[in-house]
């Protein structure tokens, strides 16, 4: 008798949700030669030849001011561990660590178009050119996503101002999707998205990491899902059931978060459902391996998927909300 394994159907798996940028072992010196080889004494060193390496690549892709990290996150790294857990592809969120320098991410996207579309992050700064930014990095370097993040907004002011309903709407004229990053709770900001919706229908919409929505203890976490819930009403609306540690108080494989998951798939259904990882904050949790197990875990466990759901939340959604992406690519 064939197993269970044995049975399952092949799936693509796109991750929505993850970032990247420069670490040490991807860093090159200026004449082309690696590092490794120009400092081979200091290599034995391992600390020390890790530390010159940051700050030389820190120089070519120089972190933000405040945001420095030590965590690895390169493109080398990331395609290890996509390669390890079948994963086929994914959307890069340009990383806070950046800001609005997108030099990193697009070169890993040029390097491997046919893994990796990019999601850049929306400039509503006063004086910022927020408009021209966009245009180009769509038109030109092939940016297929936006992200808003309302805590870049200039203070006192919401998402749904002025430059922010131009950068909505303009998303939608070009046909590339807005991603909404509410860290500090979607209650804060659902209003806002709700008016920008009502303005450019026409733009789709990410929700990011369940809207932050944690599996309701009180009466403010349930009318938090509640209004992520009542977004299902507006067809251009999208969640990535993604970095379930974010809103998770139980250990891998986050077992509280399926019974939002359930409620999600009720309202939404599969079809406006994506997975994301979080990379590489997920390696400090559960690992990318067992990220990209959860919902099969979910389905086998629980019985709450089945297979035609596991099939569009795992990558169908994601490649049909970006036009049939990664038909090319394979793990």
């Amino acid at each position: 008798m064939a197993s269970i394994r044995e049975k399952v159907v092949p799936i693509k798996k796109i991750d929505s949700h993850l970032h990247v940028w420069a670490s040490p072992e991807e860093n090159h010196a200026s004449d082309g030669s690696s590092l490794r080889e120009e400092n081979d004494e200091s290599w034995s060193d391992i600390l020390g030849g890790v530390f010159i390496a940051w700050m030389l690549n820190a120089k070519e892709y120089p972190y933000f001011p405040g945001q420095e990290t030590t965590l690895i996150g390169s493109s080398d790294d990331l395609l290890k561990s996509m390669e390890e857990a079948g994963v086929d592809g994914a959307l890069i969120v340009q990383p806070i660590n950046y800001m609005f320098d997108h030099s990193y991410v697009t070169s890993v996207l040029q390097k491997h178009p046919d893994k990796f579309l990019g999601c850049f992050l929306a400039d509503p700064s006063d004086g910022g050119n927020g408009i021209a930014k966009l245009e180009h990095l769509v038109t030109k370097e092939g940016y297929k996503a936006m992200r808003f993040n309302p805590y870049l907004w200039p203070p006192n002011e919401k998402m749904n101002n002025e430059i922010g309903r131009k950068l909505f709407a303009k998303a939608g004229e070009l046909g590339i999707a807005v991603g909404f990053m509410c860290f500090k709770g979607l209650l804060l900001h659902v209003e806002e998205i709700e008016d920008l919706c009502s303005q450019s229908p026409s733009t789709i919409v990410l929700i990011d990491h369940f809207g932050f929505c944690k599996p309701p203890l009180n009466e403010v976490e349930d009318k938090s899902l509640t209004r992520l819930l009542q977004l299902a009403r507006l067809p251009q609306v999208y969640v990535k059931v993604s970095a379930f540690f974010r809103v998770s108080r139980d250990e891998f494989p986050y077992r509280d978060t399926w019974p939002v998951l359930k409620r999600l798939l009720s309202s939404f259904g599969a079809k406006r459902l994506m997975w994301g990882s979080d990379y590489p904050f997920i390696k400090n949790e559960c690992g990318y391996v067992n990220a990209a197990e959860i919902l099969p875990l979910a389905k086998s466990e629980e019985a709450l998927l089945t297979d035609d759901e596991l099939r569009w939340i795992m990558g169908e959604t994601a490649q049909s909300v970006f036009g049939g992406a990664w038909s090319k690519s394979s793990s």
